[in-house]
């Protein structure tokens, strides 16, 4: 039985001066948070992106009230870690995420797409409760987690009418899921990460659901082992979650993998995150696929 759901209502608006927007909801652990440095960021990533809101939740330890501030904004560069929020105040950081250039390259592809973001992610998460040094998404969890923190950055941002603050109440409209998780089911744990498919699933699902949208697209960032602890590991059951990862995307005809990830540096001092050209690339990555995406579940 699920303990927990919520079912949230997209604002919607009968005005015709109200903006459509595509809405994305962005989620995962630290390599959604986002370690890049923004100093280090391409000079044409570091200006604000016309046409693209972000509404970020405050990242909110287990137990703890599920109240997670955030407020929509223009997206620019410091949503990465360190990001925090008082609800009426955004307090930027010096790193970014893949959300920049996933909104950036959307706004590319479709100069005249207006795009919504709401992303919440909390470093070390996993899926499953067994693994919860630094929490969990699991529904069953007992007390408020980080599932009931996503629900509620959706409901925060969805309650806001008029999100670009022009006068009128917008039009937001769900376009997908962006999922960057599943390192800390892989560390050390070796149920977790056998039951990471199914628990994947049944997140995804309960995502869906939320949004109200069965086969909204789901795009999924395959995980990546750096290699660079002493033992030559960091994940004991990297290949056990990357299998998961894929099988979920095969089994389920409106998701897909970026697998690019393999690809990507790390910082000599960080055996975890990647280094800031590869979540430029990242955030690029999830937006082609999910247009793709998108064109294809919208033919079911």
């Amino acid at each position: 039985m699920i303990r927990k759901s919520l079912f949230l209502l997209v604002v919607v608006c009968s005005s015709a001066q109200a903006t459509d927007y595509k809405l994305y909801f962005l989620g995962g652990q630290s390599n959604m948070d986002g370690y890049g440095h923004v100093s280090e960021l391409p000079e044409a990533n570091r200006s604000t992106v016309d046409g693209v809101r972000i509404f970020h939740g405050q990242p909110v330890k287990d137990g703890l009230p599920p109240e997670v501030p955030g407020k929509w904004a223009p997206l620019q560069p410091g949503h990465g870690a360190g990001f925090s929020s008082s609800g009426t105040e955004n307090q930027l950081s010096d790193r970014f995420g893949p959300e920049l250039t996933f909104g950036s390259r959307l706004r590319v592809i479709d100069p005249e797409a207006s795009v919504a973001i709401i992303k919440y992610a909390f470093g070390g998460t996993a899926l499953d409760q067994r693994v919860s040094a630094y929490g969990t998404w699991d529904p069953d969890f007992d007390g408020h987690n980080q599932y009931d923190f996503a629900l509620a950055t959706l409901r925060n941002a969805l309650s806001v009418a008029d999100i670009d603050g022009d006068g009128e109440a917008d039009r937001l409209a769900p376009a997908g899921i962006i999922w960057m998780q599943g390192e800390a089911d892989a560390y050390d744990n070796p149920l977790a990460a056998a039951d990471y498919e199914g628990n994947l699933k049944r997140m995804m699902d309960l995502l869906r659901a939320s949004l109200r949208v069965d086969d909204l697209p789901v795009v999924i960032g395959r995980i990546t082992d750096s290699g660079m602890a002493e033992d030559g590991t960091v994940m004991d059951f990297a290949k056990v979650v990357q299998a998961a990862q894929q099988r979920f995307v095969e089994n389920d005809s409106c998701a897909a993998l970026v697998t690019e990830t393999e690809q990507y540096g790390y910082p000599e001092t960080d055996a975890w995150h990647y280094d800031s050209d590869g979540y430029v690339r990242m955030g690029i990555a999830f937006a082609d696929v999910v247009v793709a995406l998108e064109a294809r579940c919208s033919g079911k």
